[in-house]
Protein backbone atom coordinates (compact mmCIF):
# COMPACT_ATOMS: atom_id res chain seq x y z
CA UNK A 1 0.00 0.00 0.00
CA UNK A 2 1.40 3.44 -0.94
CA UNK A 3 1.79 5.23 2.20
CA UNK A 4 3.68 7.94 0.36
CA UNK A 5 2.92 12.00 0.93
CA UNK A 6 3.64 14.89 -0.95
CA UNK A 7 7.35 16.38 -0.17
CA UNK A 8 7.29 18.37 2.78
CA UNK A 9 8.45 22.36 2.27
CA UNK A 10 11.44 23.59 4.87
CA UNK A 11 8.77 25.55 6.61
CA UNK A 12 6.24 23.00 7.22
CA UNK A 13 9.47 21.18 8.73
CA UNK A 14 10.29 24.10 10.70
CA UNK A 15 6.62 24.23 12.10
CA UNK A 16 6.68 20.77 13.20
CA UNK A 17 9.98 21.40 14.63
CA UNK A 18 8.91 23.98 16.59
CA UNK A 19 5.49 22.40 17.50
CA UNK A 20 7.89 19.17 19.15
CA UNK A 21 10.80 20.84 20.24
CA UNK A 22 11.54 20.64 24.18
CA UNK A 23 11.01 24.62 24.25
CA UNK A 24 7.57 24.51 23.00
CA UNK A 25 5.73 25.28 26.23
CA UNK A 26 3.37 22.37 26.66
CA UNK A 27 5.26 20.93 29.97
CA UNK A 28 6.21 17.16 28.53
CA UNK A 29 9.57 17.47 30.58
CA UNK A 30 7.46 16.77 33.85
CA UNK A 31 5.98 13.71 32.62
CA UNK A 32 7.64 9.97 32.14
CA UNK A 33 4.53 7.61 31.22
CA UNK A 34 4.53 5.69 34.04
CA UNK A 35 8.87 4.87 33.59
CA UNK A 36 9.68 6.62 36.52
CA UNK A 37 7.82 3.66 38.92
CA UNK A 38 9.58 1.10 36.20
CA UNK A 39 12.76 2.61 37.30
CA UNK A 40 12.02 2.93 40.72
CA UNK A 41 11.21 -0.99 40.96
CA UNK A 42 14.23 -1.86 38.92
CA UNK A 43 12.39 -3.13 35.79
CA UNK A 44 14.40 -0.54 33.74
CA UNK A 45 17.95 0.38 35.29
CA UNK A 46 20.58 0.48 32.50
CA UNK A 47 20.76 1.67 28.43
CA UNK A 48 19.46 -1.65 27.22
CA UNK A 49 16.38 -2.12 29.85
CA UNK A 50 15.60 1.48 28.86
CA UNK A 51 15.67 1.06 24.95
CA UNK A 52 13.46 -1.89 25.61
CA UNK A 53 10.66 -0.62 27.74
CA UNK A 54 10.42 2.69 25.13
CA UNK A 55 10.54 1.00 22.35
CA UNK A 56 7.80 -1.68 23.81
CA UNK A 57 5.30 1.88 24.42
CA UNK A 58 6.20 3.26 21.42
CA UNK A 59 5.35 -0.03 19.00
CA UNK A 60 2.62 -2.03 21.03
CA UNK A 61 1.39 0.78 23.56
CA UNK A 62 0.15 4.10 23.97
CA UNK A 63 2.97 5.61 21.42
CA UNK A 64 0.95 3.38 18.07
CA UNK A 65 -2.33 4.43 19.81
CA UNK A 66 -1.99 8.17 19.52
CA UNK A 67 -0.30 8.27 16.23
CA UNK A 68 -3.40 6.44 14.85
CA UNK A 69 -5.92 8.69 16.75
CA UNK A 70 -3.72 11.89 15.65
CA UNK A 71 -3.84 10.86 12.27
CA UNK A 72 -7.71 9.63 12.50
CA UNK A 73 -8.16 13.41 13.93
CA UNK A 74 -6.34 14.82 10.81
CA UNK A 75 -9.03 13.45 8.57
CA UNK A 76 -11.90 14.83 10.65
CA UNK A 77 -13.41 18.21 9.60
CA UNK A 78 -16.65 17.97 11.63
CA UNK A 79 -15.84 19.39 15.42
CA UNK A 80 -19.12 17.00 16.58
CA UNK A 81 -16.66 14.59 15.31
CA UNK A 82 -13.75 15.78 16.65
CA UNK A 83 -15.41 16.04 19.88
CA UNK A 84 -16.81 12.91 19.81
CA UNK A 85 -13.46 11.00 19.16
CA UNK A 86 -11.88 12.95 21.92
CA UNK A 87 -14.25 11.32 24.46
CA UNK A 88 -13.57 8.04 22.73
CA UNK A 89 -9.87 8.89 23.80
CA UNK A 90 -10.32 10.09 27.72
CA UNK A 91 -12.24 6.86 27.77
CA UNK A 92 -9.66 4.68 27.30
CA UNK A 93 -6.96 6.09 29.46
CA UNK A 94 -5.73 3.08 31.41
CA UNK A 95 -5.04 5.42 34.11
CA UNK A 96 -5.76 8.75 35.90
CA UNK A 97 -2.34 9.78 35.58
CA UNK A 98 -2.26 8.82 31.56
CA UNK A 99 -5.68 10.90 31.24
CA UNK A 100 -3.91 13.98 32.82
CA UNK A 101 -0.80 13.74 30.81
CA UNK A 102 -3.17 13.55 27.53
CA UNK A 103 -5.88 16.40 29.02
CA UNK A 104 -2.84 18.90 30.38
CA UNK A 105 -0.41 18.58 27.32
CA UNK A 106 -3.04 18.99 24.83
CA UNK A 107 -4.78 22.11 26.60
CA UNK A 108 -0.98 23.33 26.87
CA UNK A 109 -0.41 22.94 23.04
CA UNK A 110 -3.86 24.26 22.27
CA UNK A 111 -3.31 27.68 23.66
CA UNK A 112 0.42 28.34 22.34
CA UNK A 113 -1.00 26.81 18.97
CA UNK A 114 -3.81 29.36 18.58
CA UNK A 115 -1.38 32.38 19.64
CA UNK A 116 1.17 31.60 17.79
CA UNK A 117 -1.33 30.51 14.54
CA UNK A 118 -4.35 32.24 14.88
CA UNK A 119 -6.06 29.02 14.61
CA UNK A 120 -9.26 28.02 17.31
CA UNK A 121 -8.68 24.62 18.66
CA UNK A 122 -10.26 23.89 21.81
CA UNK A 123 -9.14 21.85 24.92
CA UNK A 124 -8.83 18.51 23.30
CA UNK A 125 -6.55 15.22 24.16
CA UNK A 126 -2.67 15.80 22.82
CA UNK A 127 -2.97 13.78 20.02
CA UNK A 128 -6.55 14.99 18.69
CA UNK A 129 -5.60 18.15 18.84
CA UNK A 130 -2.09 17.47 17.33
CA UNK A 131 -3.99 15.96 14.76
CA UNK A 132 -6.49 19.02 13.92
CA UNK A 133 -4.10 21.40 14.89
CA UNK A 134 -1.92 19.90 11.28
CA UNK A 135 -5.12 19.85 9.31
CA UNK A 136 -5.73 23.33 10.14
CA UNK A 137 -2.27 24.64 9.56
CA UNK A 138 -2.44 22.35 5.84
CA UNK A 139 0.72 20.16 7.70
CA UNK A 140 1.29 16.73 6.19
CA UNK A 141 -0.60 14.33 8.64
CA UNK A 142 1.99 11.15 8.48
CA UNK A 143 5.18 13.24 8.81
CA UNK A 144 3.17 14.99 11.75
CA UNK A 145 2.62 11.49 13.73
CA UNK A 146 6.31 11.12 12.62
CA UNK A 147 7.52 13.97 14.68
CA UNK A 148 4.93 13.15 17.19
CA UNK A 149 6.62 9.96 17.79
CA UNK A 150 9.96 11.11 18.01
CA UNK A 151 9.04 13.52 20.54
CA UNK A 152 7.43 10.98 22.64
CA UNK A 153 10.80 9.26 22.55
CA UNK A 154 13.02 11.79 22.95
CA UNK A 155 11.28 12.79 25.88
CA UNK A 156 11.00 9.09 27.37
CA UNK A 157 14.79 8.67 27.26
CA UNK A 158 15.38 12.18 28.28
CA UNK A 159 13.21 10.78 31.70
CA UNK A 160 15.51 8.07 31.78
CA UNK A 161 19.00 9.95 31.83
CA UNK A 162 17.70 12.29 34.46
CA UNK A 163 16.12 8.61 36.63
CA UNK A 164 17.80 5.66 35.94
CA UNK A 165 20.30 7.32 35.38
CA UNK A 166 22.12 6.57 31.52
CA UNK A 167 24.73 9.12 30.60
CA UNK A 168 23.95 11.56 27.64
CA UNK A 169 25.27 9.28 24.69
CA UNK A 170 23.27 6.44 25.58
CA UNK A 171 20.07 8.41 25.45
CA UNK A 172 21.04 9.93 22.01
CA UNK A 173 21.79 6.33 21.17
CA UNK A 174 17.98 4.84 22.08
CA UNK A 175 16.49 8.37 20.44
CA UNK A 176 18.84 7.23 17.17
CA UNK A 177 17.62 3.70 17.28
CA UNK A 178 13.68 4.18 17.74
CA UNK A 179 13.54 6.69 15.27
CA UNK A 180 13.12 4.44 12.20
CA UNK A 181 10.28 2.86 14.09
CA UNK A 182 8.56 6.20 14.48
CA UNK A 183 8.58 6.61 10.64
CA UNK A 184 7.41 3.05 10.07
CA UNK A 185 4.74 3.40 12.70
CA UNK A 186 3.33 6.95 11.54
CA UNK A 187 3.08 5.13 7.84
CA UNK A 188 1.48 2.02 9.47
CA UNK A 189 -1.25 3.96 11.26
CA UNK A 190 -1.81 6.32 8.65
CA UNK A 191 -4.27 3.89 7.07
CA UNK A 192 -5.95 2.61 10.73
CA UNK A 193 -9.24 3.32 12.04
CA UNK A 194 -10.38 4.35 15.47
CA UNK A 195 -11.18 0.71 15.70
CA UNK A 196 -7.52 -0.51 14.84
CA UNK A 197 -6.68 1.14 18.64
CA UNK A 198 -5.46 -1.26 20.63
CA UNK A 199 -2.07 -1.77 23.16
CA UNK A 200 -0.73 -4.80 24.47
CA UNK A 201 2.13 -3.08 26.87
CA UNK A 202 0.23 -3.73 29.79
CA UNK A 203 3.25 -3.19 32.76
CA UNK A 204 3.49 0.17 31.51
CA UNK A 205 -0.03 1.04 32.16
CA UNK A 206 0.31 -0.88 35.09
CA UNK A 207 3.30 1.71 36.07
CA UNK A 208 0.84 4.56 35.72
CA UNK A 209 -1.49 3.31 37.83
CA UNK A 210 1.24 2.71 40.79
CA UNK A 211 3.29 5.95 39.87
CA UNK A 212 -0.10 7.67 41.54
CA UNK A 213 1.12 6.26 44.80
CA UNK A 214 4.45 6.10 44.65
CA UNK A 215 6.37 7.77 47.30
CA UNK A 216 9.43 9.79 46.00
CA UNK A 217 9.06 10.69 42.20
CA UNK A 218 10.07 13.72 40.60
CA UNK A 219 7.53 13.45 37.67
CA UNK A 220 3.87 13.99 37.44
CA UNK A 221 3.13 11.07 35.53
Amino acid sequence: MDTAEPTATATEILTLTQWFSPSYPIGAFAYSHGLEWAIDCGQVHDAATTKDWISDVLSFGSGRSDAIALQYSFTLGDLADVIALDRKIRALSPSAERLKETDLQGKAFASVTNLLTGIDLPDLTYPVVVGQAARLANLPAMLTAQFFLHAFVSNLATAAMRRVPIGQSDGQRIIRDLTPDCTEIAAWTSHAEFKDIATSAFLSDIASMKHESQYSRIFRT
